[in-house]
Formats: structure tokens, C-alpha cells, sequence
């Protein structure tokens, strides 16, 4: 009997000997940097002349590792062997999937700060954030082994029939492609493989372009839990190649993918052509983008709004899906409001977040994005007010840092209080009224995280009724989901609200099969 489930509590970094054995993690990790990591199909290696650096977004000129640029060709190996090995492992007993990904979670616990450590140097995390991803990773790993046990046999819930023996069984689909994003590259990625997996899945997986290296260290994580060759294949090259192949291949049966808004919506547009070939329409399971509001009527506590609007926008520089990049405040208290998150977020530490705990936000993750937000903070300029930021910060490393950036003043319609800019910039916005900043707050494509502070417990009761988003927070911060506790997954262009880290979520892997035997 597995005991009960807890989230993964988080490092201590003021313990001295917590700070120094992360920093022995982060001298290990650079110690193995340089390698070329392989395409693994099969459990078979395949190194390619083609290939690609995975670089230090704090100093550019550092090359982490080298990967493969793979082709469409290896796609459609990747998906054949995978097809082959579920023959065969989707009828492995329920338990002995369940006890691999336990052991892995278990793995990734004695190695939780070496895995942190390359996020840090990979995708430019502050040592807190990237032992928030760390811990959610083993999280997932430990509540889907759990979910599994639960889920794998209904039959309790059906009702008996004279006559007959009736089951209810949730059986596993087949070959998934997982597509994971680069902000949260262990906890996302290892969530989508640990769920399709031990549903009784097989796996193609593609991490993103910016973060293969952690990415091919947790499927290697697998791998060394004795997983069955061809269970789990990694992929790495150009998402328009790789990725493209991936979904479009008539042998995929589901798309597990975190991303852009842009990309879900292509992913969505492609799986649903039928293939020659194919045999079943392709499910897809699709979390992407956000413009998440923090709302903030006259009745709040004023520190309280406004340092829950500055983790939630801040945090990992703003590239969260669950940021809260823009803040609606009624009048009557928009200016001390505005003010204290000013003064807030003015104090918040920018820089290399390897030097130690004591850096709150590290760089943005590269270049394209860097370029996208000094884009978007000059549309600022000319659509609201600048009150901190909105610049870049040079440094002789040549980093992507950015600061803290807040406009003010913004028309609820604006480019800025509309659009995702997925960087450490918010927007504030004015409203006459709670009424009419809950209507601000719905009024964006997207639907995926929100918070309202308030003591009024009246509007808070409406707003738990009328504020359409997928993850609603009373009197905190938006961002912060934990496994089991706020199932994570947003509505409209958020979306397919599956819900990761929730009871249900397995149940996008599985299909329900019914069986009826005559007595």
C-alpha cells in the first residue's frame, strides 16, 4: 500500500548547507556541459552531423550542450518503434507501470538539485523557481501513479445485471506525440510523458528547442528505471520539421502539448485531418497561452493586492501562462494600488540567477523573445503610462535581461492589456467599478488563471459564478497551482481545460471499455 500522497515540500535556501550542496549541483552540472546528446529511438542512439547548441540565456556565448537535428524521417522511425512497443506494453500490468514511475519520482528526488541546477543554467530560473518546478515534477510523478491505481478498474461504479458480469476497463490509447514547452521543461514535460505512460502509453517526445538538455535527463531518468526500449523515444530538432511529422503522422493516436496560443491552435487544425492510414480520430490534449487579470476592488487590503500582483507577474520573469500580467483596479483605490507595486517590484533583483538565491529574475529565455518584448514595451510607451522598467539591462554577458516593466493607465482594449507578451510586464488598467472590472477581466480571448482581491464576501460569491477563467484565486497571487490541490487548466484560447494534476487528468490518455460476459 503506497502511502498517501503530499506535495513535495520546497528548499530552504537561508539553510546554509541547502545553499552550499545546490551550488555543488550547479558545479556539477557545468562540469558536464559541452557533451552531444543523441536522438534515442528504440533505445537505439543516433548521432546526427547536424546539430544545435542549447545555450545560457544569461551569457549567450555559453554552450550548455549540443543536440541533433532531427528530420521528418526520424519522426516516422520515432512513431513505428514506438507503435511496436505498445503491442506489448499496454498490456503490462497496472502496478508494474505505476511502480516505474515511482520509481523515477524517487530517482528525481536524490537528484532534485542537480536537476534544478540545469534549469537554472538551461532556461535562466532563479534557484527558488527551479526548485518549484523540480518539486511539481516529482508531484506529478507521485499523484498520476496514485491517479492510476484508482482510474485502471471501474467496474465498482457500474450498476450489476441479472445475468451478466459487466466491467468497466480503461484501456490505453496508443502512440502519443508529447510536445513540452521551455518555461517549465521538467515539470510540464515529465507530467505529459508520466501521465500517457503509465496509462499504458507509448511515447514520442519532443522538448522544446531552448531546453532539450533537461529534457533528454529525465527521459534518461526513465530510461535508467529499465522502461522498455522503444516506451519512451527522444526526439530534438525544429518543431516546423520534427514536431510538424510528429502530429501529422497517421500512426500518432493523441498530442499532449504546452505552448503558444498559435502553435495549440495548429496542433488542433492538423490532428483532426484524417490520414491515409489512420484508424481513429486524434485526441488532443492542449494547454497554451493566457492574459490572466488580478482584480482589485475598493474593499481589499492594499499590501496584499499589491504584492500578490507582483509575484504573479514577476515570478520567472513573467513567462508563465499563468502570470498575471495585467492588474484591472477600481478607482477608488488605483493609486495607492499602483504606487506600492511600483515601489514593489522597483526592489526586485535582476541578474544571473547562477550567482546564488539572493536573484529574484533571471533573463528572458532568448533571443526571439527578448526581441518580442522590447517590441511590446515600446507599444507601451505609446499606449499607457511607463512607471517602472522599459528597457533592456546591458551587461557585459550579453544577457537577455529585462526588467520589471509596468505600464499604467492602460485602456482595457489596448494591445498590451489584450495581448500575451509572456515577459516581466504589466499592465494596469482603471475601472469605475467591480462590475465593470470583472467585465475587463472576460474580455480577453483567453481564460486561464485570474484573482480577485476583495473582503466583500458578496463579490466574491459573483465572482466565483462570473469570472470565466480555468484557475480562479480569492485574496492571493494567480500563479501557483499545486498537484492535486488546484488542478491546472484554462478555458477558450487557454486551451482544452484537461486539467493536469487534477483526478480526471488521466482520463485524456485512456478510452473506456465496456465488457458484458452471459452467466
Amino acid at each position: 500500500m503506497l502511502p498517501a500522497y503530499h506535495n513535495e515540500p520546497f528548499t530552504d535556501f537561508s539553510k546554509p548547507e541547502n545553499e552550499a550542496a545546490f551550488r555543488a549541483a550547479l558545479d556539477k552540472v557545468r562540469s558536464e556541459s559541452g557533451q552531444v546528446y543523441p536522438l534515442v529511438i528504440g533505445g537505439e542512439q543516433t548521432t546526427l552531423p547536424d546539430t544545435f547548441a542549447s545555450i545560457n540565456p544569461a551569457r549567450p556565448d555559453e554552450a550548455l550542450a549540443y543536440f541533433a537535428n532531427g528530420t521528418a524521417a526520424h519522426a516516422d522511425q520515432a512513431v513505428k518503434v514506438a507503435n511496436a512497443a505498445f503491442q506489448s506494453w499496454q498490456f503490462t500490468p497496472v502496478d508494474e507501470r505505476v511502480r516505474y514511475v515511482l520509481r523515477a519520482a524517487a530517482a528525481m528526488r536524490r537528484r532534485r538539485h542537480e536537476f534544478s541546477a540545469m534549469m537554472v543554467l538551461e532556461a535562466g530560473k532563479s534557484w527558488y523557481e527551479a526548485d518549484l518546478d523540480t518539486s511539481e515534477a516529482i508531484d506529478f510523478l507521485e499523484y498520476y501513479a496514485r491517479q492510476m491505481l484508482r482510474l485502471h478498474d471501474a467496474s465498482h461504479l457500474l450498476y450489476p445485471y441479472t445475468g451478466e458480469q459487466v466491467s468497466l476497463l480503461y484501456i490505453p490509447l496508443g502512440v502519443g506525440a508529447v510536445i513540452s514547452p521551455w518555461n517549465f521543461p521538467n515539470a510540464i514535460a515529465i507530467g505529459m510523458i508520466s501521465a500517457a505512460l503509465v496509462a499504458g502509453n507509448t511515447v514520442v517526445f519532443k522538448p522544446a528547442e531552448q531546453t532539450p538538455w533537461i529534457g533528454y535527463k529525465l527521459c534518461e531518468l526513465f530510461w535508467q528505471q529499465g522502461i522498455p526500449d522503444g516506451v519512451l523515444n527522444y526526439l530534438t530538432g525544429p518543431g516546423e520539421v520534427v514536431g510538424a511529422a510528429m502530429v501529422d503522422h497517421p500512426g500518432t493516436r493523441f498530442i499532449a502539448f504546452t505552448g503558444s496560443k498559435d502553435v495549440g491552435i495548429q496542433i488542433y487544425e492538423h490532428a483532426a485531418k484524417v490520414h491515409k492510414g489512420q484508424r481513429w480520430l486524434k485526441r488532443s490534449i492542449l494547454e497554451m497561452g493566457g492574459k490572466d487579470p488580478v482584480v482589485v476592488d475598493e474593499t481589499a487590503g492594499i499590501e496584499e493586492a499589491a504584492q500578490g500582483i507582483v509575484a504573479g507577474a514577476f515570478t520567472y520573469q513573467g513567462q508563465k501562462c499563468s502570470a498575471g500580467s495585467r492588474a484591472i483596479l477600481v478607482n477608488d483605490l488605483y493609486d495607492n494600488v499602483t504606487n506600492r507595486v511600483v515601489e514593489i517590484a522597483s526592489k526586485l533583483t535582476v541578474g544571473d540567477p547562477s550567482e546564488g538565491p539572493q536573484v529574484y529574475m533571471g533573463p528572458v529565455i532568448d533571443q526571439d523573445s527578448f526581441n518580442k518584448i522590447n517590441y511590446y514595451m515600446e507599444v507601451g510607451t505609446q499606449e499607457g503610462k511607463l512607471l517602472l522598467g522599459g528597457h533592456p539591462i546591458e551587461t557585459p554577458s550579453g544577457g537577455y535581461f529585462i526588467p520589471p516593466t509596468i505600464f499604467g493607465d492602460a485602456a482595457a482594449n489596448s494591445r498590451i492589456a489584450t495581448e500575451e507578451i509572456f515577459g516581466p510586464v504589466l499592465t494596469i488598467v482603471r475601472s469605475n467599478s467591480w462590475e465593470q472590472a470583472l467585465d475587463i477581466a472576460n474580455s480577453t480571448e483567453y481564460g486561464l488563471t485570474g484573482a480577485f482581491f476583495s473582503n466583500d464576501r458578496a463579490r466574491i460569491e459573483q465572482a466565483r459564478k462570473t469570472f470565466h477563467v480555468g484557475n480562479l484565486y480569492f485574496n492571493r497571487k494567480c500563479t501557483g497551482a499545486f498537484v492535486g490541490v488546484q488542478p491546472f487548466g484554462g478555458f477558450n484560447m487557454s486551451g482544452t481545460d484537461t486539467k493536469a494534476g487534477g483526478p480526471d487528468y488521466l482520463l485524456q490518455f485512456m478510452q473506456a471499455k465496456t465488457i458484458s460476459e452471459r452467466l
